[in-house]
C-alpha cells in the first residue's frame, strides 16, 4: 500500500488515496499502521475518497482505530494531500463527518504549504464550573490556567476526558492567556489517549472560550502549541447568541515522506 506522511504543527498523519476503495479500514489495521513501534506511526490516519457533492470526502481515524467526524490539523493536511494529487488548484470543497468545509492553499514552499480550512459553525457554549464545553466538529473541554507549564497534561487530561460531565468523552484543552489575542495551548486528545503537540479544533475551542472569557471583542487569535503556531479567525453571529461562523484555521502543513507498506 502506498502512503504519505504529513504533519501540521507536529500533529502527524498517514494519508492514503482511497478513491479506488481498496483500503479496509478495520480498527485493528488502522491501529497497527499508527503504532509508532510496529507500524508507520501517527496521531491518526485519513483517507481521500470520491464524493458526489464535493471535490473529495475526508475519512478520519484516531490512532486507536476509532473513527472521528473531524480533525482540524488533519483537515489541513488532507487538503495539502488532495492538492498534491491534483484534485484542485487553489480552493477546494470537501466533506467530512462534520459537514462540508472550504480549503485554500495560501502559499507553497517545496513540501510545505500554508493552508487555511473553514470548519463547522459553533452554535452553543456550555459554561461549567472551571471549564467550557464547546463542540467544534468534535467535543472539547477547555480549562484556563495561569501557567500551562505547571499542569500535568496527561494526568489532568485523563481525569477530565473520562469525567461523567462528558458521557461521550471529550478532548481536553489547557489554555494560558498570554495577551488579548495570543494563547498557549496544550491538548489531551481522546482516541490518542495522551498529549499531542497540537490540535486544530482544540485551538478553535480555546479561541472561542477566550473570546467569551475576556469579552474584548477580538476574533483573531494566535495559538501557540508545542508543535508551532496556528491562527484562528471567526465571526460572531449577528442573530444568535453564543454562535460563531466563518471559522478558519490557518497554518503550515508539510509532506514529511512517502512510502510503501
Amino acid at each position: 500500500m502506498k502512503f504519505y506522511k504529513y504533519q501540521a504543527l507536529g500533529n502527524d498523519f498517514i494519508l492514503v488515496d482511497n478513491r479506488a476503495k481498496t483500503f479496509d479500514a478495520k480498527p485493528e489495521y488502522v491501529s497497527f499502521l499508527c503504532n509508532r513501534h510496529f507500524g508507520i506511526g501517527a496521531d491518526g490516519l485519513m483517507l481521500v475518497e470520491n464524493c458526489d457533492d464535493a471535490d473529495f470526502k475526508m475519512q478520519f481515524f484516531n490512532s486507536d482505530g476509532s473513527a472521528a467526524t473531524m480533525c482540524g490539523n488533519g483537515s489541513r493536511c488532507i487538503v495539502a494531500f488532495a492538492y498534491k494529487l491534483g484534485i484542485f488548484k487553489d480552493e477546494v470543497i470537501f466533506a467530512s463527518g462534520a459537514g462540508k468545509h472550504s480549503g485554500v492553499v495560501l502559499s507553497e514552499n517545496k513540501n510545505t504549504l500554508e493552508i487555511k480550512v473553514k470548519i463547522t459553525n459553533v452554535n452553543q457554549i456550555e459554561r461549567g464550573d472551571g471549564y467550557y464545553f464547546i463542540n467544534t466538529g468534535v467535543p472539547h473541554c477547555v480549562i484556563f490556567t495561569d501557567n500551562i507549564n505547571d499542569v500535568d497534561i496527561n494526568a489532568e487530561g485523563k481525569k477530565w476526558r473520562h469525567s461523567p460531565l462528558f458521557p461521550e468523552g471529550a478532548n481536553v484543552n489547557f489554555v494560558e492567556i498570554c495577551s488579548s489575542s495570543k494563547l498557549k495551548l496544550a491538548t489531551f486528545e481522546r482516541g490518542v489517549e495522551g498529549e499531542t503537540l497540537a490540535c486544530g479544533t482544540g485551538a478553535t475551542a480555546a479561541a472561542i472560550a477566550a473570546f467569551d472569557k475576556l469579552q474584548n471583542g477580538i476574533t483573531d487569535y494566535e495559538i501557540e502549541t508545542k508543535g508551532g503556531e496556528l491562527k484562528i479567525l471567526f465571526d460572531t453571529s449577528k442573530t444568535q447568541k453564543d454562535s460563531f461562523v466563518n471559522i478558519w484555521l490557518q497554518g503550515a502543513t508539510t509532506l514529511v515522506f512517502e512510502g510503501i507498506i
